[in-house]
């Protein structure tokens, strides 16, 4: 088992980290894609080589890469010696690497829409969940063709309170903003606590504040409740761009005052947007190259027949 020395924990567990990549953007050469496959577990490059879409196969391989930069650069541990393992839920966690004595140390990633990010914390439950606004035609959840529709299908997933909330905006654009905020929050909590599929979302309710979010700013004002009870929990929400929200769930919110400093406990986390050349910064090939595996990639197709043509 390897391990971190009492002074380098110590200065690890006073960063919370916030990444995020642009899948969307990024079109890998044949050279930078065989990279990342010689740069996971064979499991991890045997599961993405079976996505039938890029943009999903991309995603996929951005997730694992984000996680294992993360373990090398802020737990130490070489890249090459990363075991990751999923639980029963699905949800990815390291095996052996870090001593008992350390303080427990949680990341969660998520993908939706052009990005894939990634949320850790020292000593505190996260989860991070990300949604893109799909207009009407392309709903990711049911590809509803209108608004009206889409919320009637959905119209379970969220309390009277919720829907209030939801329905109060000005236009169906600004409804849609608020559905997929409201929904990246509940899985945000969803993830942070790993329960999984089955869950009741109308078992948590929220208070969204404020209606109205700018680009790039953080905001730490929405309050949940949980089969009615406040939780102390906290929620960072940010917005990427025009079109993506991103919720991290924090647990054990009375301790933010001593895990965060004043600065940070204030103005919340940003999230910085990796390049490529960042994502892979400490990788290590784990395996011979592999050429199939370009060609397999390349016989995908990026979005589903019917999205492109609703976009054209």
């Amino acid at each position: 088992m390897l391990c971190v020395t009492a002074a380098a924990w110590k200065l690890l567990s006073m960063e919370s980290v916030r990444w995020a990549f642009p899948c969307g953007i990024w079109s890998p050469s044949r050279v930078e894609w065989l990279l990342c496959a010689r740069c996971v577990q064979p499991e991890e490059k045997h599961r993405i080589g079976q996505f039938v879409l890029t943009r999903d196969a991309k995603a996929a391989m951005v997730g694992r890469l984000l996680i294992r930069k993360l373990i090398a650069e802020k737990l130490q541990i070489p890249w090459n010696k990363i075991l990751l393992q999923r639980t029963a839920k699905g949800k990815p966690f390291l095996a052996d690497g870090i001593p008992a004595q350390q303080p427990n140390f949680n990341f969660n990633v998520s993908h939706h829409g052009d990005y894939a990010v990634l949320a850790a914390e020292s000593e505190l439950q996260v989860g991070v969940d990300i949604m893109k606004t799909d207009l009407p035609g392309v709903c990711h959840f049911t590809g509803s063709g209108s608004t009206e529709e889409f919320f009637r299908i959905m119209n379970r997933q969220f309390t009277e309170r919720e829907w209030g909330s939801i329905k109060s905006m000005n236009n169906d654009r600004t409804r849609l903003d608020m559905f997929y905020r409201h929904w990246a929050l509940k899985e945000s909590f969803i993830k942070a606590i790993g329960v999984g599929l089955g869950f009741n979302l109308q078992q948590i309710e929220f208070e969204v504040s404020p209606k109205n979010m700018e680009i790039g700013k953080i905001y730490k004002e929405t309050k949940m409740w949980l089969d009615g009870e406040q939780e102390e929990w906290s929620f960072e929400e940010v917005m990427l761009d025009n079109n993506h929200h991103v919720a991290v769930a924090l647990g054990e919110a009375g301790r933010l005052q001593q895990h965060n400093s004043e600065n940070e406990k204030v103005a919340g986390i940003p999230f910085t947007v990796l390049t490529f050349e960042d994502l892979v910064a400490s990788a290590v090939s784990m395996a011979p190259e592999d050429p199939d595996y370009w060609d397999n990639f390349q016989s995908k197709q990026e979005v589903p027949f019917r999205q492109r043509s609703n976009a054209t």
